[in-house]
């Protein structure tokens, strides 16, 4: 007997896939997006002033001096919020079902992927979940680091490379490791 036969509980995909999880509008949005991020990827690596502009095209709030390459992934580009002098590196995966903001001065590095959706895997349909994650002002995402729903990453905090981070990281403090751990308060040169 297998453990779903003795408890007798079993998933309901069919629900989850019947389920309306997006407004007739976003569908449209996320068609036309698929045509815009074509013109996105053809851009040249140097050329951020359009990127830029088609990305505020779709509804994102972009800052000034934002720097994207046109390898990263932004899922939906209405739900991305970004300060000025921040940037977003070759292959970053901006899963953004749920909103992402991105401070002023903020790095997210290559390969790094924050993840703002999930399923509610206690309910048998699965429900989709969009809790939005928050990087503060002057933090750096390493290179290929994961960031889960619903995180706060403080101002100044780095997250190392390959860490993946499920709970909110102190401002100016440096995690890294699976599951992400505190290694050392983030110390700038020149400061007091």
């Amino acid at each position: 007997m297998t453990d779903q036969q003795q408890t007798g509980q079993t998933l309901r995909i069919e629900d989850n896939r019947s389920e309306r999880k997006y407004t007739i509008g976003i569908q449209l949005c996320r068609i036309l997006w698929a045509f815009g991020k074509v013109v996105f990827r053809l851009v040249p690596r140097p050329l951020y002033a359009p990127r830029r502009v088609l990305l505020r095209m779709f509804g994102a709030k972009i800052g000034a001096q934002v720097n994207i390459a046109n390898t990263a992934t932004i899922y939906f580009p209405w739900n991305l919020e970004i300060g000025d002098w921040s940037s977003i590196g070759e292959h970053a995966y901006i899963y953004n079902l749920g909103k992402i903001t991105v401070g002023e001065k903020a790095t997210i590095s290559q390969r790094a992927h924050l993840c703002a959706g999930s399923h509610d895997y206690t309910d048998p349909a699965l429900p989709l979940l969009t809790p939005p994650i928050h990087i503060g002002a002057q933090a750096w995402i390493c290179a290929d680091a994961f960031v889960g729903p619903n995180v706060t990453v403080g101002e100044g905090a780095v997250v190392g490379a390959c860490a993946v981070v499920f709970k909110d990281v102190e401002s100016w403090s440096i995690v890294a490791g699976n599951p992400a751990r505190f290694v050392k308060i983030r110390e700038m040169k020149g400061s007091q």
